[in-house]
């Protein structure tokens, strides 16, 4: 049986993931427990240098030295004391194939999966012998660990920017940050032109009409004032179709509101089909800004 089932390295700053183990096990806990162990790379920053999440039957181990995290998914039947000396080894290995330079400045993630067949002869030695080939480092990690014990972690109560839901990544409706949409459709680059078109329309009629209530002691103003802002309406619905927001769809059906008031205002300026074309393209923008999700990013990249 194996006591040490994935291992994961990553960079504490921002969690990109460096190297990970080969996956050959496939069940429901390893499965929810790597979601687990990913969550918690994003928030390194907020944990100790040692952790530990307790589940049924497999625990997350992890240790932060020098700006990368190493972490691991262990059997339960591991002692704790093996588990972290394992992560002790492996980041001895880590560190003497890959110096603080390349690590800061990977770009993409996994950029040193080679480093899985080092971490495939750790596993092997640990998971059939049981323990590291010196008995010497075994006593020095669990004399390390009675002085400082790894912090226990509980996910219910950790607060992260993500947020975890069955065992899937999403952010925060409040978090706008960082988030990238689904890519735009040829639905969208349509609504997008006629939502151009719309918007200049609005602000040429405005600024004519403007020139001339200017002339004519102001009788018209709070037309010239619907024109710009049925234009400034139209460039918001752009702006919330291309950009991930919070509230978007209260922002979305207020925009639309807005939009089909200033048009019935100027009914008298623009004639039906005028008014319904302008709603129309409204409409279009503003259900296809509603349907537009949040692209999820996968991790695993096949390991």
């Amino acid at each position: 049986m194996s006591l040490i089932l994935f291992v994961f390295v990553v960079r504490v700053r921002d969690g990109l993931p460096l190297s990970a183990s080969t996956d050959f096990e496939h069940n429901k806990e390893l499965q929810e427990r790597k979601q687990q162990l990913r969550t918690i790379s994003r928030s390194l920053p907020r944990f100790p240098d040692r952790g530990t999440v307790k589940g049924q039957k497999l625990n997350i181990h992890f240790v932060s030295s020098e700006g990368v995290s190493y972490m691991s998914v262990c059997h339960s039947s591991l002692p704790v004391a093996k588990a972290f000396c394992f992560l002790e080894d492996l980041r001895w290995e880590f560190t003497a194939c890959f110096n603080t330079t390349v690590i800061s400045l990977a770009a993409r993630p996994y950029p040193f999966l080679e480093f899985d067949s080092t971490i495939q002869k750790l596993k092997q030695q640990y998971n059939q012998s049981g323990g590291p080939a010196l008995e010497v480092t075994l006593a020095e990690v669990q004399e390390d660990l009675r002085i400082r014990p790894p912090q226990l972690i509980n996910l219910d109560e950790v607060e992260l920017t993500n947020g975890t839901a069955n065992g899937h990544i999403e952010q925060s409706p409040a978090s706008g940050v960082n988030q990238r949409l689904e890519p735009v459709t040829a639905p969208g680059i349509l609504s997008l032109v006629l939502n151009i078109m719309c918007a200049s329309l609005n602000v040429i009629r405005g600024v004519h009409l403007a020139e001339n209530t200017f002339q004519d002691d102001y009788e018209g103003i709070w037309n010239v004032v619907a024109f710009f802002f049925a234009f400034i309406c139209c460039a918001l619905q752009c702006h919330l179709y291309l950009f991930h927001s919070s509230l978007k769809k209260l922002k979305s059906l207020l925009l639309l509101s807005v939009i089909v008031l200033c048009n019935l205002y100027l009914l008298g300026l623009r004639n039906i089909w005028q008014l319904l074309f302008h709603v129309s393209v409204a409409s279009l923008s503003t259900s296809l800004t509603l349907t537009r999700r949040i692209q999820h990013r996968t991790d695993d990249c096949g390991v």
